[in-house]
């Protein structure tokens, strides 16, 4: 259970990272005056499902509450 939960924290690393990274690459692609809408949106998309399974994955390391 232990390793399970390190691998989750894990992942949550590496994909605050790519967010991180795709924050970085959208800025610099709207920057530049002739950029390609297709790119910016699908960089966008992938930006908002790493944002969600991030969520996702954060809500497993959350304790269930006996009711």
């Amino acid at each position: 259970m232990c390793e399970e939960i390190e691998a989750i924290k894990a992942r949550i690393v590496a994909m605050k990272l790519e967010h991180r990274d795709l924050d970085i690459a959208i800025q610099k692609l709207v920057e530049d005056p002739g950029y390609d809408q297709l790119r910016l949106r699908r960089l966008k998309k992938r930006k908002l499902q790493l944002k969600d399974s991030i969520a996702k994955l954060k809500s497993l390391l959350i304790p269930d509450m006996p009711a």
